[in-house]
C-alpha cells in the first residue's frame, strides 16, 4: 500500500514539472521565423543610404546608371580635370625633351655652339694676347644663382620673312690677365641643318673689339668691289 501511493506522489511531481515547460516551436515554425529575419536584414541593408558622390571622394565605384544628375556631373568634371591634367603633363614633357635637344644634345644646339667659340676664342692670338694663356681662359656667367649658370646660356633663336633661322647668344670668358664679353650672330638659311657665323666678337675693357668672325663686313667688302674695273668704280 505504501509502495502505491508513493508512486502515485512521483507521478504528481512529474505532472507538475511538464507543466512549467515553456513549449517547444515546431522545426517548420522556426525555420519561417528564420526566413523572414534575414529578409527583413537585407531588405534593411538594402535600404540604407549611401555617401553622396563629389569630385572630391569619387573613386569610380558607384555604377553610372546609380548617379543621380549633380552626381554625374561631379564625375563627369573630375574626369575632365584628370584629362586635363594628363595631356599637361605630356605638353610639359614634349617641351623640356625639345628644350633639351635643341640647347644641349643637338651639334646645332646653344651650348655646342658656346663651346666651339670658346675654342676660337683660346686659339686666336689677338684674343691671348688681352685675356692670358688659353688653357686658363674658361667661360662664365655673372648670374648669382649657381645653378642657372650651369643650365643657361643667355641666348636667342628667330626666324625672319624667308624661313632663315637667327642665333644670337653673349656671355663671358675671364683669363689670368682679363675679362671680356663675346657676342655671337649665327644663321641658319632655310633649307640647311647648319649654322654659319655672321659675326663672333671679343670686347674686353681698355682694348679695341676683337672681331673672330665677321660675315656682314666681308659681305659689304665685296659688294663695294663689284662695281669696280681697273680700280675705276663704273656702276
Amino acid at each position: 500500500m505504501a509502495t502505491a501511493l508513493h508512486r502515485v506522489a512521483i507521478e504528481g511531481r512529474l505532472a507538475g514539472l511538464s507543466r512549467l515547460q515553456p513549449p517547444r516551436l515546431s522545426q517548420s515554425r522556426c525555420r519561417l521565423y528564420a526566413t523572414h529575419h534575414s529578409t527583413g536584414s537585407q531588405s534593411q541593408s538594402s535600404t540604407t543610404k549611401r555617401r553622396a558622390v563629389t569630385i572630391a571622394n569619387d573613386t569610380g565605384y558607384v555604377p553610372w546608371g546609380e548617379l543621380s544628375a549633380r552626381e554625374k556631373a561631379a564625375r563627369s568634371t573630375q574626369q575632365s580635370f584628370n584629362f586635363a591634367l594628363v595631356v599637361a603633363g605630356i605638353v610639359a614633357t614634349g617641351a623640356l625633351v625639345y628644350i633639351m635637344f635643341t640647347e644641349i644634345i643637338s651639334p646645332e644646339g646653344t651650348t655646342n655652339q658656346l663651346h666651339r667659340a670658346l675654342n676660337k676664342i683660346k686659339n686666336d692670338s689677338r684674343c691671348v694676347e688681352v685675356l692670358g694663356d688659353p688653357k686658363q681662359i674658361v667661360e662664365f656667367s655673372e648670374n648669382p644663382n649657381p645653378r642657372a649658370r650651369q643650365w643657361t646660356v643667355p641666348s636667342k633663336r628667330e626666324q625672319d620673312k624667308a624661313g632663315n633661322v637667327h642665333l644670337t647668344m653673349h656671355f663671358f670668358v675671364k683669363g689670368p690677365l682679363n675679362k671680356g664679353t663675346v657676342r655671337l650672330h649665327m644663321i641658319q638659311k632655310a633649307g640647311e641643318s647648319e649654322f654659319d657665323y655672321q659675326t663672333l666678337t671679343l670686347d674686353v675693357p681698355g682694348h679695341r673689339r676683337i672681331y673672330l668672325e665677321n660675315a656682314e663686313s666681308l659681305s659689304a667688302s665685296v659688294k663695294r668691289q663689284s662695281g669696280k674695273l681697273f680700280g675705276i668704280k663704273w656702276w
